[in-house]
């Protein structure tokens, strides 16, 4: 091995390791910035949400820095293979740090401006959340620090913990402003402090994909979304869009729908139009709505395909989006046997709805 290229691979490792060094420490700053956001709400300490808001400032320092030495290694050793993605990783990295450093920024504005402490419920679930959004956090970091991928895929994921305890203290918080026991304005800053501890732990699951991705290639797979289609009776309108979904977008989402009042069998005319279009059901009956609340895993989108749906699912959970879909005809008052000119019609209004929800979920390449 020559001189010079010894001299080069040195170069090259004091390089690296000068921004892993330099990494290591925002990193911490980053989450000495978050605790100290959540202990000032907790303890209503002004003076300590004033030192975060200002920390922000050197944080975005620390990274403005960091991008600098990412480039600057780009241009001075021209990387490829595992040394590229690394330095690509940590550019992206710190796009999700300096926003978990806004977060906690706007954490600390928001304190300042409370003019009340949280009830003690209230903040027992904000101490929750957050040691749940800070450990996420923590753990991504040492997954991206030590390049481990195993504790990168364990820790993706881990913000779905927080959901059960956000619709807690939506509940909570809901409560407090009908028996006004806190100002609307703290109400509301509360509201937007649960939501960016939150976002804290869902940028966590970004630095998990970029630790996958410098480490072992990996680069995230398009989203699969789950969707649930719900009306009345679920014998016809509800399994069209559902089958429907199915056979045009089946790499895009997985699909099910539902009735609150369910019918014993399916629409045998349904059926026959649906197979007359090339659309199977298989052995697809009507379904009894369940809470979707307390479903395992969360629906993306719940879509209701009557004009009273939304009165039949009392509670919708942080990550899911109800849609109300007005097709034209109101399914609510549908005879129970369709005739084929009114399955042709609703098929065509599904159809257009359903291709504008997957392509704006997925893009235009939805499949």
């Amino acid at each position: 091995m020559s001189p010079t290229k010894t001299h080069y691979e040195q170069r090259l490792a004091a390089d690296l390791e000068e921004i892993r060094q330099r990494v290591r420490s925002v990193a911490r700053r980053v989450e000495d910035q978050v605790a100290d956001a959540v202990h000032a709400l907790v303890a209503r300490d002004r003076e300590l949400a004033n030192h975060v808001i200002l920390g922000d400032r050197r944080v975005n320092r620390q990274i403005r820095e960091i991008d600098r030495m990412a480039h600057a290694f780009i241009v001075r050793h021209a990387p490829s293979g595992g040394h590229l993605r690394y330095v690509s990783a940590v550019m992206r990295m710190d796009v999700a740090m300096e926003r978990v450093g806004d977060y906690a920024g706007t954490i600390g504005r928001e304190v300042v401006q409370m003019t009340a402490p949280p009830p003690p419920t209230v903040t027992r679930d904000i101490e929750l959340i957050s040691h749940q959004a800070r450990e996420t956090l923590r753990q991504a970091l040492a997954a991206f620090q030590t390049a481990d991928p195993d504790l990168a895929r364990e820790t993706h994921g881990m913000a779905m913990q927080t959901d059960a305890t956000l619709q807690k203290v939506f509940s909570e918080l809901l409560a407090v402003g009908e028996a006004r026991e806190l100002p609307l304005r703290d109400i509301f800053g509360i509201l937007r402090i649960i939501n960016l501890i939150k976002r804290v732990a869902e940028q966590a699951e970004n630095i998990c994909e970029q630790t996958l991705f410098f480490t072992t290639g990996e680069t995230r797979d398009l989203r699969v979304f789950r969707i649930l289609f719900v009306d009345e009776r679920n014998d016809s309108v509800s399994v069209m869009a559902e089958a429907y979904a199915r056979k045009a977008f089946p790499n895009s989402g997985t699909y099910a729908s539902a009735g609150w009042a369910p019918a014993d069998a399916l629409d045998p005319g349904l059926v026959e139009f649906l197979d007359g279009n090339g659309i199977e059901v298989g052995s697809k009956k009507p379904t009894k709505l369940r809470p979707i609340h307390e479903e395992a895993r969360h629906w993306n989108v719940v879509v209701g395909l009557n004009s009273n749906a939304r009165k039949h699912i009392p509670e919708i959970p942080y990550r899911t989006v109800f849609l109300e879909w007005d097709l034209g005809l109101d399914s609510a008052t549908l005879p129970e046997d369709l005739s084929e000119e009114q399955m042709d019609e609703l098929f065509k209004i599904l159809a257009v709805r359903v291709q504008d929800l997957m392509q704006t979920l997925r893009g235009p390449d939805a499949n």
